[in-house]
Order: C-alpha cells, then structure tokens, then sequence
C-alpha cells in the first residue's frame, strides 16, 4: 500500500518540480527583456538631451524603416519622449508580472518542499 503512495508522490512532486523550472525561466526572460528596454529606454534619452544641445537651425532626419525624413528638431525630441515614457510604461508593466511569477515561483518551491516532507515521512514513517 505504501508503493501507491510512494508513486503518487514521486509523480505529484516531478510536476511540482517542472513547472518551478517553468517558472524560473519565465523570471530568467523577464530580466532579459528588462534589461533590454532599460538600454532602450537609456539611449532614447541620451538621444534627445543631444538633439536638445543642437541649433535649431541643424538639419535632423527621422528614420522610418529603411529611409530618413527631414524633421524639425521638435518632432523628433517629441518622438524620443513619447518612445522613453512608452518603454517606461513597459518596465513598469514587465516588473509588475515578474513580481507576480516571482510569487508563484515562492509558492510552488514551497508545496514542493511540503511534498518532500510528506514524502519522507510516509517512507520512514517517522514524525
């Protein structure tokens, strides 16, 4: 009657255990594209406090795709402004999911931790 058990456990904990590896590589992602959009983020800045530095007079072109528009030094500080709030509204929204698969990682490590005690306690049947 304990090798039922004994296999239930084993099954119920491989699970467990695969989907904190799930889990972890969600958080692992999670980082990347975090550390992505800050360098994102970063350069746009950097960009426009440069432009801001420049005679109004300077000719400025936009990339689109594969081709540069001539643009007022407005429009494009304008562009780089609306792109850095967008990668900020990113950053935010990116941490906040992570936060919540960090959680979900805590949870199942710890149901994982209660099945290795269930575990060895059925199997040598001490308290």
């Amino acid at each position: 009657m304990a090798a039922p058990v004994d296999l239930e456990l084993k099954k119920a904990f491989t699970e467990l255990q695969a989907k904190v590896i799930d889990t972890q590589q969600k958080v692992k992602l999670a980082d990347i594209q975090i550390e992505q959009l800050s360098k994102s983020k970063k350069h746009a800045h950097l960009t426009d406090t440069e432009i801001m530095t420049l005679v109004d007079e300077t000719r400025m072109y936009e990339g689109v795709g594969r081709m540069a528009i001539a643009s007022p030094r407005s429009q494009l500080s304008f562009v780089l402004q609306q792109t850095c709030s967008w990668f900020s509204l990113l950053l935010r929204f990116i941490l906040q999911s992570k936060g919540v698969i960090h959680n979900q990682l805590l949870e199942k490590q710890r149901i994982a931790e209660e099945k290795i005690k269930e575990l060895e306690t059925s199997t040598y049947g001490c308290c």
